[in-house]
């Protein structure tokens, strides 16, 4: 058994595969463990840790469980580059190195008493998995809650049965579309912004939370806005290619923002300027 001991930001911890779920085909979830019985470092819902697969590199990977069960630490994964396919092919008892938790988190302390408004795009859903958990947990603490998650096709979307399952608890309300619909598909087909209008909510007193491909939570934005909620009251997640996670390598560089150190979380009147322009 491996043990680390160190207060140095910059050197992984090893942590066991203690379960991998398939979400869809190039998606999917490792459950990690610290290999030396430990416990998990406590986490703010957005925050991130970095994964590293000894020999091959590390990403920036959002925490995706349960904030209020320390057990294990969840995080989803979709296969993109050399090192998360090369998390594809983790098996349970196999170890990884993990930094952190680093980052923003987001603000749902200012939602209470107040409506709070999701949007997620795709694999965007995993960011704001955790606040989700947290909001449940927390019901009472809040107004309305409002999910609208869009996918490219049913079977592109993420964690289906459990947002079945949200859908039906009375003190949420859960919209679900898709771009392409299948023949078993029977739910709502096109951009999440059409369902923004629909949605219950007083926009005057609503904390809006968006994570999607940055195109998506700009229209996103800008359709919130229409409806009333104040930009200060937006928020979005701009994870990027970090590599450090500390404001070190400059990778992540947003304009005088570093990503990793000053967001991942920023409110959208902060970076609005910034979202309307390509390749920054």
């Amino acid at each position: 058994m491996m043990s680390i001991e160190s207060s140095d930001p910059m050197l992984p911890r090893p942590y066991r595969v203690r379960r991998v779920r398939r979400e869809i085909p190039d998606t999917f979830t490792l459950d990690l463990e610290p290999e030396d019985g430990s416990a998990i470092p406590s986490f703010a819902t957005g925050q991130f840790n970095m994964l590293y697969v000894f020999g091959v590199g590390e990403i920036p990977i959002s925490i995706s469980g349960d904030p209020t069960k320390p057990g294990s630490l969840v995080h989803t994964i979709r296969a993109v580059g050399t090192v998360s396919r090369m998390m594809q092919k983790l098996k349970p008892t196999d170890v990884i190195g993990v930094r952190g938790p680093f980052g923003s988190h987001w603000p749902i302390e200012r939602a209470i008493g107040k409506d709070i408004v999701i949007i997620a795009g795709g694999i965007g859903l995993a960011p704001l998995r955790s606040t989700l958990y947290q909001i449940i947990k927390e019901r009472e603490k809040y107004g309305k809650v409002v999910l609208i998650y869009g996918a490219r096709t049913p079977e592109d979307m993420l964690y289906r049965k459990e947002c079945e399952r949200w859908q039906k608890q009375p003190h949420l309300e859960v919209s679900l579309t898709v771009d392409r619909a299948t023949s078993s598909w029977c739910g709502s087909v096109g951009l999440v912004t059409k369902l923004i209008p629909r949605a219950s909510f007083d926009p005057q007193k609503t904390l809006a939370l968006i994570c999607g491909p940055e195109v998506m939570m700009r229209f996103s934005a800008v359709e919130l806005e229409k409806c009333g909620v104040a930009a200060e009251n937006i928020f979005v997640s701009m994870e990027r290619n970090m590599k450090c996670a500390i404001g070190f390598c400059g990778r992540c560089q947003y304009s005088r923002s570093f990503v990793c150190k000053d967001g991942p979380i920023f409110s959208y009147g902060s970076i609005r300027d910034l979202l309307v322009k390509r390749e920054i």
